[in-house]
């Protein structure tokens, strides 16, 4: 009898970890194959045969070429919805700042403020590449409509359009503070040089939503 017999708990916990080990070689495979070749210049042949699996196999794990580079997004999707669930009857934006506060101090990439060189080949392919571009959008609304529902869930007496709302306005708050910070970045700055005026920006960003999403605060 093997060792997790009778405790599918544990059986599930390996087959979900396994899983999630086969998403991440796949996605770096891929992503190693982009950034010496080009996006567009990899066949999904070529990438399955460099991870040694089938192309069924990697299309069972990634339904489209672009989702391979996506998944280093993946846990960030309902990133935001979970910082203002986990914020309780506290003040859903002061939460969020120390979040985006917290990402700057720990160079998460995410926040644009990282010049390790592998992130920023990796931000140079997915800026660069038009599907790839068109496939972050389509994240991002995701992400944006998963912070929705959890202003929703947060302030129900805000009503459902004024969590629409205010989830625009912090997604798009957070989108361009880490668009300059990347910017800069590329344009040769550290990421310790830019690290003054990114915390100032974004005291800044989330001091402008704090006087117009009174709800949230």
């Amino acid at each position: 009898m093997s060792e997790t017999a009778g405790t599918p708990d544990i059986a599930d916990g390996l087959r979900e970890r396994k899983k999630r080990q086969t998403y991440e070689r796949l996605s770096e495979v891929a992503i190693g194959l982009f950034l010496e070749r080009g996006f567009d210049r990899v066949s999904v042949a070529e990438i399955a045969a460099a991870a040694d699996v089938s192309k069924p196999t990697l299309f069972r794990y990634f339904p489209a070429k672009e989702d391979l580079v996506l998944h280093r997004f993946a846990d960030h999707e309902d990133e935001s919805a979970r910082v203002v669930a986990g914020a309780g009857a506290g003040s859903v934006l002061a939460a969020l700042h120390r979040h985006f506060a917290d990402g700057l101090a720990r160079r998460d990439p995410v926040t644009g403020l990282n010049d390790d060189p592998r992130v920023l080949a990796f931000h140079g392919l997915l800026y660069g590449t038009e599907s790839l571009v068109a496939r972050a959008y389509a994240y991002q609304g995701r992400s944006e409509a998963a912070l929705a529902g959890a202003l929703a869930r947060a302030r129900p007496s805000a009503g459902p359009v004024a969590a629409r709302l205010a989830a625009g306005q912090i997604a798009a708050v957070q989108r361009v503070l880490a668009e300059e910070n990347w910017r800069r970045i590329a344009a040769g700055e550290s990421a310790d040089q830019v690290c003054p005026d990114a915390v100032a920006a974004a005291e800044s960003g989330f001091g402008q939503l704090r006087g117009g999403l009174g709800p949230y605060n």
